[in-house]
């Protein structure tokens, strides 16, 4: 499906005086055949403005352009059935997710050969022994990850893993080399309470390379904060680690987050394409007692368009 985006200057008058002003704005719409004065009311839904006595754009021009997730712009559903995005990486035997932890050991424990001598003729079973540490590959945190009293993984409410809303920050263009972080300004454009965010970073394109664990994107503790604040329920990237590991020991989205119950999904991939929102995003790992992070197939259910 075709997406429009609206560019234009604006000025926006209040009804108990001042004004703001804003220059090559852009703005999500449902549709491409909106006049001016519906623009208009979208741009004063997006930014939640209140007491507004006029809305003035210039400069308007509609472009097919991808949308960014605009608050308040609601676009309608194809009906179609939805398409299945697979978001995780595959695990294979000795593959690296994180320097310095250990990769995955898979061994068989019947072989196909041997099972033939236990079953009828013709039948034939496979069984297989894999060793790996729960960090490995697309995996989630739970609370216990980081605090011994915290619930573990199967102490995890499956409606928290299930079928959550996503809102995804396309954030490519956010960060840099120099400036790694993303902050609570990055997010801070949509409601997101009890849905689940996910950071598009793009450096999933990294992942099994040595690159990956060298200048990685993270989430800054102002950005964590915001995100318990506004009742997000999960929150994932598709970078090395959702805290800065070059910068010591500390952990505060770590520590913000699963403090708060919020569940963390790291080492996230395809991302890029997911819309803004729309689709409902779901990650949920076996319910293992005494266990804190495990691997999960995760995906997203993306409205047809």
């Amino acid at each position: 499906m075709t997406e429009h985006r609206a560019q234009f200057d604006f000025s926006i008058g209040f009804a108990n005086g001042g004004g703001l002003d804003g220059h090559g704005f852009r703005l999500d719409l449902p549709s491409a055949d909106l006049d001016e004065h519906a623009i208009g009311r979208l741009l004063v839904a997006h930014l939640g403005l209140a007491l507004v006595r006029d809305v003035r754009l210039t400069d308007l021009r509609i472009v097919e352009e991808p949308h960014r997730g605009s608050r308040g712009v609601d676009v309608p559903a194809s009906g179609r059935a939805a398409r299945v995005v697979d978001l995780s990486h595959r695990i294979r035997a000795g593959l690296v997710t994180y320097p310095g932890l250990p990769a995955p050991v898979i061994r068989p424990h019947l072989t196909r050969e041997a099972s033939r001598e236990r079953y009828a003729p013709g039948t034939e079973f496979a069984m297989d022994v894999i060793e790996l540490i729960g960090n490995t590959g697309t995996y989630l945190d739970s609370p216990y990850h980081r605090y011994a009293d915290g619930a573990d993984l199967a102490g995890l409410r499956l409606e928290t893993l299930v079928g959550l809303p996503a809102e995804v920050f396309h954030l490519t263009d956010a960060w840099s080399p120099n400036e790694r972080g993303i902050g609570a300004a990055a997010v801070a454009d949509r409601g997101v309470r009890g849905a689940a965010v996910l950071l598009h970073t793009g450096w999933d394109r990294h992942f099994g390379t040595p690159e990956y664990g060298r200048g990685a994107p993270f989430l800054t503790e102002d950005g964590a904060r915001h995100l318990i604040e506004q009742g997000v329920a999960l929150v994932g990237i598709d970078s090395l680690n959702i805290d800065d590991v070059e910068s010591g020991g500390e952990r505060p989205a770590h520590t913000l987050l699963l403090g708060a119950g919020v569940h963390v999904v790291e080492h996230l991939t395809g991302l890029g394409d997911l819309p803004p929102r729309g689709a409902r995003f779901t990650a949920a790992p076996p319910a293992v007692e005494g266990f804190g992070t495990f691997p999960v197939r995760a995906f997203a259910e993306v409205p047809a368009g």
